[in-house]
């Protein structure tokens, strides 16, 4: 008896520190994802109805935040008028929630807190890249070119994630 409970404590001794490892692979891959499918959709918006689409960190009040923290809502909007915040609610296309975790932060890069599609499905302006970070650590990146591709990738070397102000 004794022999049997002590092989299953080094049994679940073992597999706890891989099952985390797992549980947080999962949730930045799944946060990446959820990234790269809202800005194709802003981007798509952009191209179908022929008018400039933003995508933008907010609070969840219906505005873009100032500076560069995901980690709350993202908006994504039409903007004829190129202010780069939401006129009107007919204006909205998306206010979603960004996956709630205490342990994950997204950051945008510096100079770059939102992306502006323009009808063309470009994206002026420099690159734009997400850092999706876990436990203060970069987990993965989204980055979108100027011609306004998506795509993913994961930091060859563990590096700490910053802080907001980092990214103003």
């Amino acid at each position: 008896m004794i022999v049997t409970m002590s092989l299953i404590a080094v049994l679940a001794a073992l597999a706890v520190p891989s099952f985390q490892a797992l549980s947080k692979r999962s949730r930045v891959d799944s946060t990446l994802h959820l990234l790269t499918a809202h800005f194709a959709s802003a981007r798509i918006a952009a191209i179908t109805h022929n008018i400039p689409v933003v995508i933008c960190p907010s609070r969840g009040d219906g505005a873009c935040r100032q500076d560069g923290d995901w980690s709350d809502h993202w908006l994504t909007f039409r903007d004829p008028d190129g202010n780069r915040q939401p006129d009107e609610t007919i204006d909205l296309y998306r206010n979603d929630p960004a996956p709630r975790s205490p342990r994950l932060r997204i950051l945008s890069t510096a100079g770059r807190r939102q992306l502006r599609y323009l009808p063309t499905g470009y994206s002026s302006g420099s690159n734009l890249t997400l850092r999706v970070c876990y436990d203060g650590e970069v987990s993965g990146l989204v980055v979108v070119n100027n011609a306004g591709r998506v795509r993913t990738a994961r930091p060859s070397e563990p590096e700490p994630c910053g802080d907001v102000t980092d990214s103003l």
